[in-house]
């Protein structure tokens, strides 16, 4: 027997973009069920980094007293680059009067699982969604298995494919599920947890002739940093005194605080724009819109972007019955997914060593990052990206 659901959203995936929209929405007085094949504990335990642009956190304000943002996370006012030895700092409150906030991705879920909970929302933990059926009719569905492995399905008005990289959503919207423009990078980044007080108050983003390095913090009592490496790099492969002496060979000028190091992952670089954000009457916001390379931090913005969007957009429809900006949804978010895929692939190629690199390449690449920090405009222009571009009124 399956067991259907009827509700007005049928949202798949609990992340960021997912979580958010069912809040978005229930304010506006519209139902939603919201559906992971994860538990709850694997959603707000998968460590994930977050840097939150101002638009974010402001977003966030809206959860009250469940978003600890402001109060548990920690208000950055720039970043320094780094490269032939010395750090520039670029001042974003000079340069644009914004900020950013370091506060991780499972938090923030936290923090939206307990706001969606205490407001009664439908949000089942452990279903599979298997397919999107009737994309194109007025009554979509998604077919799913609870965590039982018993057949559900939901009607909706209209559903949204939140479920990331991997999204099963996708296929309804571009017919595939890889269907989309997509780029892999020759390079990854080897990440590790360490437990050490913070090495620097603000983000280091160090350029060397040994490759990159990102040396960030966690807390007050855990460090997390990066360099760069082959995709294939086996996470066994060093001793913490080797990764050690790696990471400060590439942050020549700092002095990296050296502690226990109790994780280690190793992340690929890949670009990810979906060919469609829409059809019918499913769309998708987040991953399974578009992913984005770590160095330009806006995997997790992007996503709270679309549901700025979209939320306001089935609230006309629903409501209202204006169709115009679901319509317009997809070259609305397409704009600023493009814009955040160029920052990001500029931020990477800016300062990461490629393979085949050249003698030229590595001087005419130090030549652009003197373009950017010995530049007012070109200060700003970094400034403003990485902090986010204010959303239009």
């Amino acid at each position: 027997m399956t067991t259907t659901v009827r509700t007005r959203v049928a949202i798949v995936g609990a992340g960021p973009a997912g979580l958010l929209l069912s809040h978005l929405l229930d304010r506006a007085g519209i139902d939603s069920v919201v559906i992971d094949q994860r538990s709850r504990d694997e959603i707000e335990s998968t460590i994930r980094a977050g840097i939150l642009e101002q638009g974010t956190v402001e977003l966030l304000d809206d959860l009250g007293p469940h978003s600890r943002a402001r109060t548990v996370g920690h208000r950055h006012d720039g970043i320094e680059l780094r490269f032939e030895g010395e750090g520039h700092r670029i001042d974003f409150a000079e340069t644009v009067g914004r900020a950013v906030w370091l506060y991780p991705q499972h938090e923030v879920l936290k923090d939206l699982v307990a706001a969606r909970l205490a407001a009664g929302q439908d949000l089942r933990f452990g279903v599979t969604a298997e397919a999107i059926a009737d994309a194109e009719t007025d009554r979509p569905r998604v077919l799913a298995r609870d965590a039982e492995g018993r057949p559900l399905q939901i009607e909706a008005d209209f559903v949204v494919g939140s479920d990331g990289s991997r999204s099963v959503a996708r296929a309804a919207v571009t017919g595939s599920s890889q269907g989309g423009y997509f780029r892999e990078y020759p390079f990854a980044w080897f990440g590790i947890l360490c437990e050490a007080p913070p090495s620097a108050d603000e983000l280091i983003y160090s350029n060397s002739p040994d490759g990159f390095a990102l040396v960030s913090q966690r807390s007050d009592t855990v460090q997390r940093m990066y360099f760069q490496c082959d995709p294939d790099t086996d996470t066994a492969a060093f001793t913490e005194e080797q990764l050690w002496d790696e990471l400060q060979k590439r942050v020549p000028g700092t002095t990296l605080k050296q502690g226990p190091i109790f994780q280690r992952d190793v992340l690929r670089f890949r670009s990810f724009v979906a060919h469609e954000l829409r059809r019918g009457r499913v769309a998708l916001a987040g991953d399974a819109a578009h992913t984005v390379p770590p160095t330009g931090a806006k995997g997790m913005n992007l996503a709270i972007a679309d549901v700025r969007l979209l939320a306001e957009a089935l609230r006309r429809s629903l409501l209202e019955g204006d169709e115009r900006a679901l319509d317009a949804y997809p070259e609305a978010a397409s704009r600023r997914i493009w814009k955040a895929q160029h920052f990001s692939w500029w931020m990477t190629s800016l300062l990461h060593v490629t393979p085949d690199a050249t003698d030229f390449d590595r001087r005419r690449q130090v030549g652009e990052l003197r373009s950017v920090v010995e530049s007012a405009h070109g200060r700003a222009a970094l400034a403003e990206a990485y902090t986010g571009w204010p959303f239009p009124s």
